[in-house]
């Protein structure tokens, strides 16, 4: 079992919450292969991925990132 483990903090509590209400829907949706759990506390997001494979980590991670990354995209865009 391969294992990645990120900590992305936020500026404020309330960031931190709306990105990881965002990912919620994603989470629902299980990507094939892989387990992945998440946490928030405070302004911090926890989030553990597991997989069977380094590829199948691989993708999970650059999906996750990704989804994390766009909806911080959104939220800046939204607050301007």
């Amino acid at each position: 079992m391969h294992k990645a483990e990120f900590v992305l903090e936020f500026e404020t509590e309330k960031e931190a919450r709306i990105i990881f209400n965002s990912l919620y829907p994603e989470i629902k949706h299980r990507i094939p292969k892989t387990m992945v759990e998440t946490k928030l506390s405070k302004s911090k997001i926890f989030l553990t991925i597991c997989a069977n494979t380094t590829s199948s980590l691989r993708a999970a991670c650059n999906s996750y990132l990704r989804w994390i990354k766009t909806a911080v995209d959104v939220k800046d865009k939204i607050s301007k």
